[in-house]
């Protein structure tokens, strides 16, 4: 199944690499997805501090530009026939005082995948994150379990628990991964996720 998929994080925070690109989870994207765009249309923000948009805006005075990223969005959405756009935080996390993650999936009207953990406390987290979604009349595709935390739930009763809780699909569970090499992901995706409904 060949797909030409594209690769954004609208907004990043960290502390900024010294090589390659200034987010080192752009940089995974990048180098995961094997995509040749710009750094600038990738992340078309950066903010050097562990911190959200908001508090950026606060403690640093650098305004987050969503006319930017929704410009940039759209000029990446002509490169590839599907884009995948990371989130950052929650989907509550503030980029402006009354604008959110939630608010801007909805500017740029994008369906969204829940990515949840196994430790305990997800199923009150993941609740609360599909409620916030439909109260947004954002489309939810399904849940993927981010299987790291081997003291949390189990992952069949956790995929049961959540299916039934949020009526939304479970569309599959990665373990924690050593090998980031191509051939290594494939096969784990392969193995462990719906790809069918999720590049549906």
């Amino acid at each position: 199944m060949d797909v030409n998929v594209g690769v954004m994080k609208p907004f990043a925070a960290g502390i900024p690499q010294k090589t390659g690109f200034k987010s080192e989870d752009v940089e995974i994207l990048a180098n995961a997805s094997q995509v040749n765009d710009p750094e600038d249309l990738l992340n078309p923000q950066f903010f050097p501090i562990p911190a959200s948009p908001y508090t950026a805006l606060k403690n640093l005075k650098i305004k987050p530009n969503v006319k930017l990223i929704l410009e940039r969005y759209k000029k990446l959405s002509k490169l590839h026939s599907m884009l995948l756009v990371e989130g950052m935080g929650g989907i509550m996390t503030p980029i402006l005082k009354n604008y959110f993650v939630t608010d801007l999936i909805k500017s740029m009207n994008l369906e969204t995948i829940i990515v949840t953990r196994t430790k305990v406390g997800t199923v009150n987290h993941t609740i609360m994150t599909c409620k916030m979604c439909e109260n947004y009349k954002i489309s939810v595709k399904g849940i993927i379990i981010n299987n790291f935390d081997i003291n949390g739930y189990r992952v069949k009763e956790l995929k049961r628990d959540l299916e039934d809780l949020t009526n939304y699909p479970v569309l599959g569970s990665i373990p924690f991964i050593d090998d980031m090499s191509d051939a290594s992901l494939y096969r784990i995706f392969k193995k462990n996720l719906d790809l069918k409904s999720l590049l549906n």
